[in-house]
């Protein structure tokens, strides 16, 4: 019998859900690199290793879970690609999380020039909290970036960039897996954890036309495993 998840039509945020979501990828990570040793992801994923930590090693395939840990000379956190393209869409994984860990699942349109790297929205977990974003519009805005590595401090920004964002308190067991459910629909995006409702956010960045990617970020370490995404619209 089919989850009645996807069997049944919903409003989410204003907007109709299609009772039936395409599955766009799914990967489990069971298998190994090609080189051991060797940064090699298979089943289409990239990384930042290769520009930000000199080709250092930053994610493993071990016993059918990614482990991501950012290598010391690396400049940047760690970045793993996958390309996808949707518009509305949802993106399910399980992770685990030590002490001072966070991860990331960032919507992204290279293609869109007025941002910083096609951020769009992003939804940031650490065992304390959770935080929803509206890049395009709110941090990576090519403008608004500009004016705060200018140090604008303005009280007028600061405002702005507050209605950017939103977090929700969390107190998740550290070492442990937990799933992560993600749901964009037009401006608005939901995020479940473990089967809980956990926050909801709306903002005009999160409705962007096309989602063309999804990265995972990770400014420390992580794991991750069965990865799903599907495209509603």
């Amino acid at each position: 019998m089919k989850n009645t998840f996807f069997a049944l039509l919903a409003i989410f945020g204003g907007h109709l859900i299609a009772a039936e979501p395409t599955l766009l990828f799914s990967d489990d990570f069971a298998r190994d690199e090609k080189t051991p040793g060797k940064e090699d992801l298979g089943n289409g994923w990239t990384s930042n290793s290769g520009w930000r930590a000199k080709g250092h090693q930053q994610v493993d395939l071990i016993d059918g879970v990614m482990h991501v840990t950012k290598h010391a000379e690396a400049d940047h956190g760690v970045a793993i690609f996958h390309n996808v393209e949707f518009q509305d869409g949802i993106v399910q994984l399980r992770f685990k999380l030590g002490a001072g860990d966070d991860i990331g699942v960032d919507f992204v349109d290279r293609e869109l020039k007025t941002v910083h790297a096609g951020h769009l929205c992003m939804a940031r977990v650490t065992n304390k909290a959770l935080t929803i974003m509206d890049s395009k519009t709110g941090g990576m805005d090519n403008q608004i970036r500009e004016r705060r590595q200018a140090g604008d401090k303005s009280p007028e920004l600061a405002a702005l960039l507050k209605t950017k964002t939103k977090a929700f308190k969390l107190d998740l067991q550290a070492a442990e897996w937990h799933t992560l459910h993600i749901t964009v629909a037009g401006d608005t995006m939901s995020v479940k954890i473990d089967g809980h409702d956990t926050g909801t956010f709306s903002s005009e960045g999160i409705a962007h036309p096309t989602k063309r990617m999804i990265t995972l970020a990770m400014n420390k370490s992580a794991q991750v495993d069965d990865v799903k995404v599907w495209r509603l619209k």
